[in-house]
């Protein structure tokens, strides 16, 4: 493997949700600690799993792996350093400060704006306090789907030259109380992301348009900052060995050498690793050391047994029930990679085709819903919420109308205010509100982003409505905010897209919870991309399904109050028919 050769001391992985970071971080430390280099392996995941992958609890503190000699594994849970960031700066003036003041603080630090700030602090720390990191020859960091690891790798810089202005929004005191201490920490930070001795990146895609448009956008932000050290690893590549027999492994293999003869030209000059599709699901110690060596499938077809028939809801039976209402948010979430996007899609067009009117809008920064739905459709409007365009209106409505009377010094002032990192969050917030609003004169279908960004998203609307309560709880004045929307069933109808993989679903699963927790119970999920639902012949093909078997069976009884499975497709899902036949459960 290109990128295993003469590695530096720092190893980053990065790209889309779904692509396969985690396994093949995981494994890469394995490999290198079988060499017997000491290896810190690093979770800076909102969504991580690297405890699932090697079948131990991990979470925030450096422990070492029970199986494997010199490794040693932490998840930086943002949740958690949000916490301990919050108590920190509120600590001090706890018991000084009356009381109505310091939950005012509290408020401030509730939002995503802070959790990034948290996570960053022991981020950065990692690459730069020797004491802390001393003992390791290689530290691996297994990062977030591409949208967020951007903003992660980003700050360094951007929050360098934020504290060199010295200005910002107000909501930002707080977190910069806390930076303000360690700003020679961010300097060091940067240099070492992009001392090409010290650190290199691995683009991690799979043989699909989306993923290599998406590695391609992260190469050129990235290379932008300075870290040139880039190498390209193409995961799950299907072998042509599989493709005699089965129509869909055929499909399957035509369509990927095809992507892969066409990809993004900026990528082609990287080095480039493949790692073939495995017939086995990427947990234990054992699948680890495989990934990285070429194995044949070694199973036949007939050996491998499968129920005769395959029997489960399709998604359009789920859609009889969501078209009952008239009218309301349908919410599709799920880890980047599941294929949310295309099923927001498919919902939208039975809706639509019912005569039912519909919005389809997504707030995912890696979405390309125009790829997916192809010309129009009556009934059915399209839209998407760009954090970029949202921000930008943001902007310049607030100079419009606040700037409208200051000084020239006051607009300066006023503009360099709006370049603070809360600022994103305020004006996709209002844009994501527009969107509930209209659930309650039509359906919309929100396809929102990989779960990291979800749940941060969700925590901005739950940080609004604490507010908004606390204000106008004591007037007698009637109100319902975003967030009440989304805790109502009546409103809000939530479903979680997964795979019928071991990691997905656990996934899923912890999406659900942290749903749960704030006030939202899931109505449905839906297994995406089955192979099993697909009745395939080839052995690899055929193996894989038989695993998937125990997932969609634990999706159906331990998991969720009503569920559907949707084939995976020997043609891809692009134009309203096609989605509707996804819809039905037609495989091809």
């Amino acid at each position: 493997m290109h990128f295993l050769t003469q590695p530096p001391r720092f190893l980053f992985f990065t790209g889309k949700g779904g692509v396969g970071k985690t396994s093949i971080a995981c494994a890469t430390a394995v490999q290198l600690a079988t060499q017997s280099k000491r290896v810190l392996l690093v979770s800076t995941d909102p969504a991580s799993n690297v405890g699932q992958v090697f079948g131990q609890r991990i979470g925030n503190q450096i422990t070492a792996i029970a199986a494997v000699p010199n490794l040693w594994a932490l998840e930086i849970d943002p949740q958690a350093a949000a916490q301990a960031y919050r108590d920190r700066i509120v600590g001090p003036v706890r018991g000084v400060l009356p009381d109505p003041e310091v939950k005012g603080i509290e408020e401030s630090l509730s939002g995503a704006c802070t959790t990034e700030i948290a996570a960053f602090d022991e981020f950065t720390a990692l690459l730069t306090d020797a004491a802390l990191t001393q003992d390791y020859q290689h530290i691996i960091f297994d990062t977030a789907p591409t949208g967020h690891t951007i903003r992660l790798l980003q700050l360094p810089g951007a929050w360098s030259s934020f504290l060199e202005a010295g200005k910002g929004d107000a909501s930002c005191l707080g977190p910069l109380a806390g930076l303000e201490k360690q700003r020679s920490q961010y300097k060091a930070a940067v240099a070492a992301l992009a001392d090409p001795l010290r650190t290199r990146l691995v683009l991690v895609a799979r043989a699909q348009r989306p993923t290599l448009r998406e590695a391609a956008r992260t190469h050129e932000e990235l290379a932008a900052i300075g870290l040139s050290q880039q190498y390209l690893v193409i995961n799950g590549v299907f072998p042509a060995s599989e493709t005699e027999t089965d129509a869909l492994a055929a499909a399957i293999y035509q369509k990927e050498q095809a992507t892969l003869a066409g990809i993004p030209s900026v990528l082609q000059t990287l080095p480039r690793d493949q790692i073939a599709l495995k017939p086995f699901n990427l947990v234990g110690l054992d699948a680890l050391r495989h990934l990285l060596v070429e194995t044949d499938a070694m199973f036949s077809a007939a050996a491998i047994e499968l129920p005769n028939q395959f029997n489960a809801p399709n998604l359009s039976e789920l859609v009889d029930e969501i078209a009952a209402d008239g009218h309301g948010l349908v919410m599709v979430m799920g880890k980047g990679g599941v294929g949310k996007t295309t099923l927001a899609a498919a919902i939208a067009v039975e809706l639509a085709t019912r005569g039912l009117p519909v919005h389809l809008t997504t707030s995912d920064p890696a979405a390309h819903l125009a790829d997916t739905l192809e010309g129009s459709l009556p009934n059915l409007a399209l839209s998407r919420i760009d954090p970029q365009e949202a921000t930008a209106r943001y902007r310049q409505h607030v100079m419009d109308t606040k700037g409208a009377h200051l000084d020239a010094e006051g607009r300066a002032l006023l503009e360099e205010d709006l370049r603070s990192p809360c600022t994103e969050e305020i004006a996709v917030f209002q844009a994501f509100s527009r969107a509930i609003r209209e659930g309650g004169r039509k359906f919309v279908v929100m396809d929102t982003a990989p779960t990291g960004h979800t749940l941060l998203l969700l925590d901005a609307t739950g940080a609004y409505h604490r507010d908004i309560a606390r204000q106008m709880g004591e007037t007698g004045v009637h109100f319902k905010t975003p967030m009440m929307q989304l805790q109502d069933p009546k409103q809000t109808k939530v479903l979680i897209v997964t795979l019928a993989e071991t990691t997905p679903v656990l996934e899923a699963a912890n999406l659900q919870d942290d749903l749960r927790r704030a006030g939202i119970e899931p109505w449905a999920w839906v297994v995406n991309n089955s192979v099993a639902a697909a009745h395939p012949h080839s052995p690899l093909l055929r193996q894989r399904a038989r695993n998937e078997l125990r997932e969609i069976d634990a999706v159906a009884t331990k998991h969720a109050r009503r569920h559907a499975v949707v084939p995976l497709l020997t043609e891809e899902p692009v134009g309203v028919e096609r989605l509707r036949a996804l819809a039905n459960g037609k495989a091809s």
